[in-house]
């Protein structure tokens, strides 16, 4: 497994970067949309999904004291489909991975399978809602709007997804998943409009981030304007993300993979390998790809590492095929579940990758390392790459080369 590994530059990739600093009087300001609804004595189901989210448990917290001002009884229903095993004990311990808690958000939690059939599709395909919310006076559907991981279409990661999907638990999204991602452009569309008609949905929640994966704006939706506003937060948010700015790479080395990272742990807005295999996913084409670790959020759900090309036996070893196989098979894509050529170290992962490229030599090797799909504003590039990097008005280098360095188990060290 010798290979003269070449060093590495850190570059900057260059994005916009609006942020939003204070969520609490944000947050507060967007409530007074709904001053005029009659709120005393409601309980109120609030929607968090399986995603990280910048700033996540203020977001939160700041919108169960905001409801409970105004007298209502508000808690926080986990809303994430298949996630955390398609159990309630494994849905409750995504959450407390983020931080949500009773304790950090001032909100019962109420995890449960349980769902109710509220409506149908036109081809009698059920549509669900978790019980809980179901019975709740009204509903708070959050989430992050962002591109899909799996399909490009008019709604794609945001309200309307989790309103048909998340907030369906396991037996709605199976259900939907069933007509396939090359469907979904028609099908959320349709079940969020026939939900929205059938379930008590208050306002819509929409956060949008940047590309540091800060949080960029966060706004209040009236439940009879999400299928019109998402729209165009989508965009918004499509503009918004980052990218790897090169246009090509041999060898991409991902420290880690994660679905607090992506709903398919290593992003296909970056990578361009959908394990749906659908078009319009734009990236560099890279020959090579090796995913060196699981993230503990992830709680073993190692989906997406069936897009990598190489990995490991101590990031394989991480992960809950269980859990996985129940993410991969409620979405009917089972490629990103699949295993890739598994290498004792990061070393020789990395090694079988350059040996494996065609048409490379050590000092020709495009190499990108970064840290993972979601943190690319800082990324790791081989000498190959540099004269590009110094043509580029979005890239710049950002210090000394340095060697890769692994310790003597041969695992990568971190930058």
């Amino acid at each position: 497994m010798d290979y003269p590994f070449p060093p590495l530059t850190p570059v900057d990739q260059h994005f916009d970067r609006p942020r939003l600093s204070d969520i609490e009087a944000r947050v507060r300001s967007e409530l007074e949309k709904v001053d005029n609804a009659d709120l005393d004595g409601k309980s109120i189901a609030i929607t968090v999904g399986s995603r990280g989210i910048a700033g996540l448990v203020e977001i939160v917290a700041a919108l169960v004291a905001g409801l409970r001002s105004k007298g209502a009884h508000p808690f926080i229903v986990p809303a994430m489909g298949s996630h955390g095993g398609a159990t309630a004990e494994g849905q409750l311990k995504v959450l407390a991975g983020y931080g949500i808690t009773e304790a950090s958000t001032g909100a019962e939690i109420r995890s449960s399978m349980e769902v109710v059939e509220v409506a149908r599709l036109p081809d009698g395909t059920p549509l669900y809602t978790d019980r809980n919310a179901f019975e709740a006076d009204a509903i708070v559907v959050m989430n992050k709007v962002k591109p899909h991981a799996d399909f490009k279409a008019r709604y794609e990661s945001g309200l309307v997804k989790m309103l048909s999907i998340g907030l369906a638990k396991h037996k709605g999204a199976v259900a939907l998943h069933s007509h396939g991602f090359a469907r979904f452009n028609a099908v959320l569309p349709q079940a969020a409009e026939a939900l929205l008609e059938q379930v008590p949905v208050l306002f819509g929640l929409a956060i949008l981030e940047n590309a540091f994966d800060d949080l960029m704006d966060l706004e209040i939706i009236p439940a009879d304007r999400i299928m019109e506003r998402e729209k165009a937060l989508l965009e918004t948010a499509k503009n918004s993300i980052g990218r790897l700015l090169f246009p090509e790479i041999d060898v991409l080395i991902v420290d880690e993979i994660g679905k607090n990272i992506s709903g398919e742990g290593l992003d296909p807005n970056v990578t361009g390998r959908p394990g749906s295999g659908l078009p319009g996913f734009d990236a560099p084409s890279i020959q090579k790809i090796v995913a060196l670790d699981v993230t503990p959020q992830s709680h073993g759900n190692g989906v997406g590492i069936g897009s990598a090309d190489i990995s490991t036996r101590a990031c394989v070893e991480k992960i809950d095929l269980g859990a996985m196989y129940t993410n991969a098979i409620t979405a009917t894509i089972l490629a990103p579940a699949k295993l890739p050529m598994v290498l004792e170290t990061d070393h020789d992962a990395i090694a079988v990758a350059l040996k494996t490229c065609n048409l490379v030599t050590p000092p020709t090797a495009k190499i990108v390392r970064i840290k993972n799909t979601l943190e690319i504003h800082r990324v790791w590039v081989s000498p190959a790459l540099l004269d590009h990097v110094h043509a580029s008005e979005t890239l710049s280098v950002a210090g000394a080369a340095s060697e890769m360095v692994f310790d003597a188990a041969g695992r990568l060290l971190s930058k």
